[in-house]
């Protein structure tokens, strides 16, 4: 009984192929789906070659373990083998020039493949998710490996790229978590989307000087990379590049780069220092975002604008200098850099963006230059240890919640330019003494100096002409406020809370 049931699974044979006479030659179009064990495809078939597999001719076939495929083959078809997940091996013959799209996709038990000399290129997907691959030769015949060609052969640890390759496709190579290192050859001038996202085990890899861009994502999550070397064919660094290089250490960018794409470097939290070149015009969002061990950063001029979060989560950056050649700051640009204790900004910054140093709580004190006409909402936002600022004299209107919770700041200089206090621009700033407020300001917003327990005594000029609902709420050491003329309404509770309050000096009392 039990020979006959071997002799069952070895049952596959020609009987379970389907050909298709294609004029003097056949093609195997089709297989049963039900045949099992080892292969042999015929060189002739009906007197006449067989030269073809067709497209999804053994797709599916998952009771194969071996295929043998005769010398008289010379194409095979996309998706030929997809599927066959209980495939071990398999020896292209010589004469096949391509290795088609999705020919090996989902072989998950494919441990071992014979690429011939004959073949120039490697499809889309052609081994996709071949789990059970450890190892390839490539050809020196080929020139192209396709998207995703390699990707999640997660069993894949080595692999020789031939330097007869000049081109290699988006996601080539993701997802193969064991792969330790690879060069890439010269010839190779794009690093393209993807190409090796996810590879957890890649210790090290060589980019040759022909590489001129590195695409977005392409080393992501490559979370044992240490360093790497950016030739200076490099002109641009792609978006979410090295995001998740947890045990990259250092890095060089070259001269050759003008931009680096949003969170290139994100997460990086092994990262100690780096340089960006003045060739660098442009710092996208996020692109150092949470490198936590980021103690020092050397900005070159040439950058004009540094994005959103640029520096967002640096726990560990103590101190940063600004170029001249910056004239903005982004959007929670140094969000939580709780270690900044020291920031310079030269002249030529003209705005400094929404909660850009907002929760940097070590940050005592900055010195914000005279070209500065914006200061966005939340700029200052929680800076526990800001003793003292200076407002410079282009600023018309300090925002919403500006320098919220400074429970340090004992004092700040507001210039005449200013012409509105916005919401909760002091909110919470118990260490606030006094203050003065210039004749420019028309406008006191809601809860603007809600909480300031330390403020004892406030004159409001002239040019006011409204006070929002709350704005000195809570203000327990107030003990006397001078209001003018032109103020016609204040709400109910504007003053509450000013237990302390003793005089009000208004005209219109």
């Amino acid at each position: 009984m039990l020979t006959l049931l071997a002799a069952t699974l070895q049952a596959a044979s020609e009987a379970d192929l389907t050909f298709a006479l294609n004029g003097t030659e056949y093609i195997v179009s089709d297989c049963n789906q039900s045949a099992s064990g080892i292969l042999d495809i015929p060189s002739t078939y009906a007197g006449k070659p067989v030269t073809s597999i067709g497209n999804h001719a053994f797709q599916s076939c998952s009771g194969l373990t071996n295929i043998t495929i005769p010398s008289s083959v010379t194409s095979i078809g996309s998706n030929a083998f997809q599927s066959c997940s209980s495939l071990t091996s398999i020896a292209i013959p010589n004469g096949v020039t391509s290795v088609g799209d999705y020919v090996f996709y989902n072989c998950s038990s494919l441990t071992s493949i014979t690429i011939p000399g004959s073949v120039t290129s490697i499809g889309i997907q052609a081994f996709y998710a071949c789990s059970g691959l450890t190892n390839i030769t490539i050809p020196g015949s080929v020139d192209s490996i396709g998207s995703s060609a390699f990707y999640n052969c997660s069993g894949l640890t080595s692999i020789i790229i031939p330097n007869s390759v000049t081109a290699i496709g988006s996601s080539a190579f993701q997802g193969c978590s064991n792969l330790t290192s690879i060069a890439i050859p010269d010839g190779v001038s794009s690093i393209e989307d993807y190409i090796f996202y996810n590879c957890s085990g890649l210790t090290n890899i060589t980019i040759p000087n022909s590489v001129n861009s590195i695409g977005d994502y392409a080393f992501q999550s490559c979370s044992s990379l240490v360093n790497i070397t950016i030739p200076g064919s490099v002109t641009s660094i792609g978006n979410s590049s090295f995001y998740g290089c947890t045990s990259l250490s250092s890095i060089i960018i070259p001269n050759s780069v003008t931009s680096i794409g949003n969170s290139a470097f994100r997460s990086c939290s092994n990262l100690i220092s780096i340089t960006i070149p003045g060739s660098v015009t442009s710092i996208g969002s996020n692109v150092f975002r949470s490198c936590s061990s980021l103690t020092n950063i050397a900005l070159s001029d040439g950058v004009i604008s540094i994005g959103p979060y640029t520096f967002g989560d640096c726990t560990a950056l103590t101190s940063i200098t600004i170029p001249s050649s910056v004239s903005s700051i982004g959007n929670n640009t140094f969000r939580n850099c709780s270690s900044l204790t020291n920031i310079a900004l030269s002249d030529g910054l003209t705005s400094i963006g929404e909660y850009a140093f907002g929760d940097c709580i070590g940050l005592a004190n900055i010195s914000i230059p005279d070209s500065v006409a914006s200061i966005g909402n939340y700029a200052f936002y929680n800076c526990t240890s800001l003793t003292s600022i200076t407002i410079p004299s282009n600023v018309t209107t300090i925002g919403n919640s500006s320098f919220y919770c400074c429970t340090s700041l004992s004092s700040i200089t507001i210039p005449d330019s200013v012409t509105s206090i916005e919401s909760s621009a002091f909110y919470g700033c118990s260490g606030l003494s006094s203050i003065t407020i210039p004749n420019s300001v028309t406008s006191i917003g809601i809860q603007a100096f809600y909480g300031c327990s330390g403020l004892t005594s406030i004159t409001i000029p002239d040019s006011v002409t409204s006070i929002g609902s709350s704005a000195f709420y809570d203000c327990s050491g107030l003990a006397s406020i001078t209001i003018s003329s032109s103020v016609s309404t204040i709400e109910d509770s504007t003053f509450r809370g000013c237990t302390s309050l003793a005089s009000i000096t208004s005209p219109t009392a």
